[in-house]
């Protein structure tokens, strides 16, 4: 379970052991995790953290002196919050396994069982997430009703709610259209009533079925009559619904004054996509809104996909811009002769189309894309005067019970298509919630043939993004950013992609790659008069190759570059980890006068204590004390202590990540020495900045 940045986890951590704590921390990170570790040294310490700022979990260790797992219960219970609070053990005994349960830990954690402890912390998590969303979603669920009354209430359409076929609700527009006055005069009436007589036997019919949970017809004709006797033409649409907590029945009835054949034909035209002639957005979202309730309540199962031409912004500039519209029309109709009827298709964005198979499972839903691929693959596509092959990217995801919900069946379909282009294109992903484990072998395959390519075809490109002085200096300072040349003008940053290399023990050559050539790249500035100090991230794969050390010497010999020129930089948190490794490297690096600079500083439990054993040329403090800087005084104060400390022990200080003038502002105040980010500088392939 990733989560970004925006969404870290909260964690308090009650051990005696910082190195200890420090490597939970660093193996949840591994895994992805987000984490804003705290962790109290005494019991007055732990109250007011509580106190001060929200925590979502509690690590606390059995055997910890400093707080005590009672006491840390006491607490929690006190605040009245949902915060669950895990046992950390050495091993589970069932002394010590009641013992935690009966003091109402939610779950034990092993510490020497790092893979058990994630899950453990993951599940936790995750659960209470699932807490926090089902509170949220009864607030909104309360505050939606109201506001869906006021709304009914205040439209023009007709509209009344019905149970087992009478009246339990109607709006004013609905009362207005039969010459009711109130209310009062329709409640418990029977929808038969309104109904001309020639209708009343189909239409009883209908409220039968509807009464038995059957589906009810987008529309339904017919004839009604007011309580004058009147009878006017009208169509019906029902909505299943619940009124006051009572399963019952929506309908909006609307007069057709003109012909219906008419009426059916502008109806028909409303539902339509003017250029395509497929769906549009609005009418396929109901759609899919239909399959995603009959997943979740009737165990339906049914296929999304959504597809997007390949290359589409080098397809543009060679047919014209004025040709986008003929382009996709020309696509859609492809589509149209893949699909059959148990499918429809829309246009759901500006080049995207969306296709929803009905009643279909996920071998139905891959058969259908991989169709759909293959036949656009396979046809020359007729664009005005031009033709061209065009082939799609597709993802899906296979509707069903397990992800029942709007928001993430677009969002995993969508996910698929960005993959699919990620890797090549002309391509289908398809993710099927009962086969996540097939889908992510399958995707990180693809992902390691793709970086060995890479690695073996000159396909990563790095960009650079300026390192600005706030104390006079003007040297030129780059960081250096890798990419992925994705080959159709589109990059790839490395969190895509460096997970999967360090799993596959790619990262070493990596390195290799970025390191080289910054070396090079600084021979040819200091050949033109132009000498840059280039800053190059370097994993933990690297700390404990030797060969990497040798090939930096051999590599600035080539190219005649002094070391000086060459800061390494390490994460804080793989540094604390690989201390042996790290000081080594330092070492030895230094042989040939290359610099150390520590990443992410800051976001660890006691960042300063690392300097004790390393000594670094630049600390990077971390980006989650820049982000919305201004709003927060505490990372002000933060990114304050860490100047001063750092320049008392004559290390230098870059502030990275810089959004807006009023962070700039502060930063200036705070005796930080440099600062990067898009509000000074955006990053690129070019060394263009003038730093004079």
């Amino acid at each position: 379970m990733a989560k970004s940045t925006d969404n870290a986890l909260r964690l308090m951590i009650i051990d005696d052991s910082v190195e200890d704590a420090e490597a939970i921390v660093s193996g949840l990170r591994n895994a992805g995790i987000a984490v804003r570790p705290l962790r109290p040294a005494s019991a007055d310490e732990f109250v007011a953290m509580l106190a001060a700022q929200p925590v979502d979990l509690v690590l606390a260790s059995q055997r910890a002196a400093s707080v005590p797992l009672p006491e840390v219960m006491h607490h929690v219970v006190a605040t009245g919050k949902d915060i669950p609070v895990l046992a950390l053990v050495e091993e589970v005994t069932e002394a010590s396994a009641a013992d935690a349960y009966a003091m109402g830990a939610r779950r034990i954690a092993l510490r020497n069982k790092p893979q058990q402890l994630l899950k453990v912390v993951q599940t936790e998590w995750e659960d209470l997430e699932a807490r926090r969303s089902l509170r949220r979603l009864e607030a909104q669920v309360r505050e939606t009703e109201r506001r869906c009354d006021a709304l009914i209430e205040s439209s023009r359409d007709p509209i009344a709610y019905v149970h087992e076929g009478m009246h339990i609700r109607a709006n004013t527009a609905y009362l207005e259209m039969f010459g009711f006055e109130s209310f009062d005069d329709v409640e418990g009436m029977s929808l038969l009533d309104l109904v001309a007589p020639q209708h009343v036997e189909g239409f009883k019919q209908l409220l039968k079925g509807l009464s038995k949970g059957e589906a009810p017809p987008p529309r339904y004709e017919l004839e009604a009559r007011d309580t004058n006797g009147g009878a006017f033409p009208a169509v019906m649409e029902f909505t299943p619904a619940l009124y006051e907590g009572e399963p019952c029945v929506q309908v909006v009835l609307r007069r057709q004054e003109s012909d219906p054949a008419l009426a059916r034909e502008v109806e028909e035209l409303r539902q339509r996509d003017q250029v395509t002639g497929l769906l549009n957005r609005p009418t396929f979202l109901r759609a899919l809104e239909d399959a995603v309730a009959d997943a979740a309540q009737n165990h339906g199962q049914h296929g999304l996909l959504l597809l997007e031409p390949d290359h589409y912004q080098r397809l543009l500039q060679d047919i014209g811009l004025d040709s986008a519209d003929a382009m996709l029309a020309s696509i859609a109709e492809r589509l149209r002769d893949v699909l059959g009827d148990d499918a429809i298709a829309a246009r759901f964005a500006e080049h995207s189309l969306a296709v929803l198979l009905r009643n279909g499972d996920h071998v139905a839903t891959s058969a259908l894309a991989e169709r759909i691929r293959e036949a656009m693959a396979s046809h020359v596509v007729q664009i005005g005067a031009r033709s061209s092959a065009i082939t799609v990217s597709i993802g899906g995801v296979q509707i069903g019970e397990k992800i029942a919900s709007i928001s993430q069946v677009l969002a995993k379909a969508n996910q698929g298509v960005q993959s699919s282009i990620g890797v090549g294109g002309n391509r289908a992903e398809i993710f099927d919630p009962s086969a996540v484990d097939r889908a992510e072998a399958e995707h990180i395959e693809a992902w390691v043939v793709r970086l060995r390519d890479a690695l073996d075809n000159e396909r990563f490109t790095l960009h650079y993004q300026p390192v600005i002085s706030l104390q006079g200096d003007t040297g030129a300072i780059y960081d250096t950013l890798l990419r992925l040349d994705a080959g159709d003008g589109e990059l790839v940053p490395p969190m895509a992609f460096l997970q999967i290399a360090e799993e596959h023990g790619l990262l070493w050559e990596i390195d290799r790659y970025v390191i080289g050539h910054a070396i090079a790249i600084i021979g040819q500035r200091m050949r033109t008069g132009k000498p840059t100090t280039l800053l190059v991230k370097v994993t933990q794969a690297s700390l404990s190759e030797d060969s990497l050390v040798r090939y930096i010497g051999e590599q600035l010999a080539v190219h005649g570059v002094p070391g000086e020129y060459l800061v390494l930089q390490l994460p804080e948190a793989k540094v604390f980890t690989h201390l042996k490794a790290a000081q080594e490297f330092a070492a030895a690096v230094a042989m040939h006068d290359c610099r150390i600079g520590l990443e992410q500083f800051g976001a660890g439990l006691d960042s300063f204590q690392l300097l004790a054993h390393l000594k670094p040329h630049l600390l990077k403090i971390d980006r989650g004390f820049i982000e919305e800087l201004p709003k927060n005084p505490d990372n002000q104060q933060r990114i304050r202590e860490i100047a001063q400390k750092a320049r008392e022990l004559g290390i230098r200080t870059i502030a990275e990540f810089v959004q807006d003038a009023a962070s700039m502002s502060i930063l200036f105040s705070t005796g930080v020495d440099y600062v990067e980010g898009h509000f000074l500088a955006g990053s690129g392939p070019e060394m263009n900045y003038d730093f004079d």
